[in-house]
This record gives C-alpha cells, structure tokens and sequence, in this order.
C-alpha cells in the first residue's frame, strides 16, 4: 500500500507541477479543474501497474474511473473553450496581487493534488489487496455506479442543451432529471463514489474506503459543490419556487406537478467537488 501511494503521489506531483506550468503560461489557473479527472486516471494507472496482480476486481475499477475521469475533463475542456480563465480563479489572481504564482501553487495545484491522493484511497486499496472472487459486491457497486454516471452524464446533456436555448437569465432548468433533483449531475458524481466504495468493500481493509465516499459527499453538501450554487440563485425568484417543490441533492418526486413559466438552469459552469 505504501508503495503505490508513493509512486501515485511522485506522479500526481509531477501532474500538477506541469499543470502549474501550463497554467502560468496561458494566464489561466482554472485548466486544473480540467486537470482534475485525469489525475484520478493517473493514480489508478499507476497503482494498478506498481501493484501488478490484474485480477477482474483491479481492472473493473481501473475501467470506471478511467471512464468516469476521462469523459470529465473532455466535458469541462470543451466548455472552456473562448471562455478565458473562469471568474473564481481571475478572482483569486487580483486578491493575491504580485504573489499570485506563488499563492496559487500551494493553494490551487498542489492542495488539489493532495485532495485528489486522499479521494482515490479506494483506488489504491483496491491494487494493494489480493485477490478476491467475491462477486456480489462488484456487481452491485458496478450498478450503482452506472446510475452515477447516467446521471451526471445526462443532467450535463440536459443543462447544456438548456443554456443553448434559454431566453434570459432568470430562467430555470426543471425537466429531465432536474425535475426530481436541483443537482443530479452532483448527484451522479456521489452514487459514482460510493459505488467504487461498494465494489472495494469485501477486500482486505476495504472498508476503510467509506472515508472517500464520505468526503466527497461533504465536499459536494457542505463545501463548494451546492452551496455554492444555492447561494448564487439566492435572489432568482423562479430558482426560490423551484427550490421549494424539488429535492436538493437526492432525486425523488417532485412536491408540486406545477411548474413556473420560466425554466431554468441550476449552473452555468460545471464544478468539480473542490472549487473554491
């Protein structure tokens, strides 16, 4: 186990330095939200190459967040595009003045990094342990992590088809799965986690990978995921009456079949669970 951290975290390290490099150069320190899913894909690479066993459990997990990572930085790349350097972030370079490289190294690439070595615990759990035959559980870890990824896959579709054609600002997003959940895609991003949970449950000290899932759940309820949109439809009129009859986080049926006239979008920029 220690050393596939050490060899994961040698390379998240080199990742992010790079990373940091790029950003400098194009004055955009918003790529490593791009840059966050491919370091999840690095870690299971590299963990499951140093560990070296390749049973069935190791390459379904290596498989899922190989999808999972590469689909979101191709996602959030694409959305980038002609869009400059996202507001949080030229926020944060104005606050830190002369010192904005520097402060950014250690609070933006490399506190990410760190972030992301303590989420993939899982991951590297998963290419430390023997091999395990039980199936019951990689099964239905697998499932729950399909429904994840239908629903962040289809409720990004949805917003995005939903800014191309919405007519002004004010206007809220509550059909297709953001009827039954103000944030499916965070949603998706949860169920995806605790699936990977589910399928490293039954091996050895796999159930000390419940800290990952957790984590990301707070991450996404408490941090910087959905309060930080709540808070900024605070003063939307149609996202305060959608709110009232939609759940927040977990899809279920909606409290009211009426809808308001205007339709409209829980986000403008898709997050990753530790934006600031």
């Amino acid at each position: 186990m220690g050393e596939l951290y050490l060899y994961s975290g040698l390379a998240i390290f080199i990742y992010m330095v790079a990373l940091y490099l790029v950003a400098q150069k194009i004055k955009d320190n918003s790529i490593v939200d791009i840059g966050w899913g491919m370091g999840f894909v690095i870690i299971a690479v590299i963990s499951f190459l140093v560990a070296g066993e390749f049973n069935l459990r190791q390459w379904v997990v290596l498989l899922l967040v190989g999808l999972w990572g590469i689909r979101l930085a191709v996602h959030l790349y694409i959305r980038s595009i002609g869009r400059g350097e996202d507001f949080r972030y030229a926020n944060f370079r104005k606050a830190w003045g002369e010192k904005a490289a520097v402060i950014a190294f250690f609070r933006v690439f490399m506190l990410q990094g760190a972030f992301m070595l303590l989420l993939a615990y899982p991951i590297v759990r998963v290419n430390a342990a023997n091999e395990n035959n039980e199936m019951t559980f990689l099964l239905l870890g697998t499932l729950l992590w399909i429904v994840g990824f239908i629903f962040q896959v289809v409720g990004d579709a949805q917003l995005e088809s939903f800014k191309k054609n919405k007519k002004h600002k004010e206007e809220v997003l509550d059909t297709g799965l953001w009827k039954y959940s103000r944030h499916p895609n965070y949603f998706g991003e949860a169920a995806m986690w605790w699936g990977i949970f589910v399928i490293v449950l039954p091996v050895e000290l796999g159930w000390t990978s419940v800290f990952s899932a957790l984590f990301i759940n707070f991450l996404l309820l408490k941090v910087s995921g959905v309060p930080f949109l709540e808070k900024r439809y605070k003063d939307n009129k149609a996202y305060q009456e959608y709110k009232k009859r939609t759940n927040r986080f977990i899809p279920w049926i909606p409290k009211s079949n009426g809808r308001t006239e205007a339709h409209a979008a829980v986000s403008e920029r898709r997050q990753h669970p530790i934006q600031k």
